[in-house]
């Protein structure tokens, strides 16, 4: 059972528990997507249905933002703890690493990708990455036979949203192998290095929102998204 957000679903699941359906959904050859769900795109499925029926017709809509947390709290709903998209990624790998399923990244810069790939395979001992293609490739046919012939189990597509979940839902069918996809943002921009993560502090405190504003004030207009979405939830009387 999934909580409800003005019209948009979100799921309750923990990392493990997506990882356990996870594991089942790939033993039936079932095709999984993720993608992270926060005050920012709840409010442009407002404006645009498509970017909703995105996210609700994902297997699983993982509570990225602090502001879903507090909408559960203020809803009474069954989400208890974020699922961020990086941390979800990062369980996958551990998750690929060890009962041997094949990786594919695509996405970012080619010094980026190339950069993230390497600390992946030395944080993830056995992990089998089985290519990378980064984000500037224009022959989209190439990439669907080049994912193919890899072997892959798992994909990562860091395109930024909502142009990596209408990647995926444009090619799942074309890729034969692949069974898991998930829509990573700028997922890679860490695990390269580029991009520090905020302290352990904001990230337990689910504040990670504060820091990002203070590294980078231009992001106010895009933080505006979560009072907003509290408020129109609070007096939306459908939720």
């Amino acid at each position: 059972m999934k909580d409800t957000y003005l019209g948009v679903h979100v799921s309750p699941l923990t990392y493990e528990g997506i990882v356990t359906e996870i594991k089942a959904r790939m033993t039936r050859g079932d095709k999984s997507t993720i993608i992270a769900v926060n005050p920012e795109k709840v409010m442009a499925a407002q404006k645009n249905p498509e970017v909703k029926e995105l996210i609700n017709n994902s297997t699983f809509q993982i509570a990225d933002g602090v502001g879903i947390l507090l909408a559960s709290k203020l809803k009474k709903g069954t989400i208890k703890s974020r699922v961020t998209g990086v941390d979800m990624m990062a369980r996958l790998l551990k998750f690929a690493a060890e009962d041997h399923h094949p990786i594919y990244l695509y996405g970012a810069k080619k010094e980026v990708i190339e950069r993230a790939a390497e600390n992946i395979k030395r944080d993830n001992p056995g992990i089998v990455i089985a290519g990378t293609t980064d984000g500037y490739e224009q022959d989209e046919n190439v990439l669907i036979e080049r994912v193919n012939d890899s072997g892959a189990k798992i994909i990562f597509v860091a395109l930024g949203s909502p142009k990596q979940e209408l990647w995926i839902r444009r090619n799942i069918n074309k890729l034969t192998n692949v069974l898991v996809f998930q829509g990573v943002g700028g997922s890679f921009d860490v695990f390269s290095g580029t991009v520090k993560r905020a302290p352990a502090f904001f990230r337990k405190t689910g504040t990670e929102w504060l820091y990002r504003l203070i590294s980078n004030p231009k992001r106010f207009k895009r933080q505006l998204n979560l009072p907003r979405f509290l408020l129109k939830l609070l007096f939306n009387r459908r939720n």
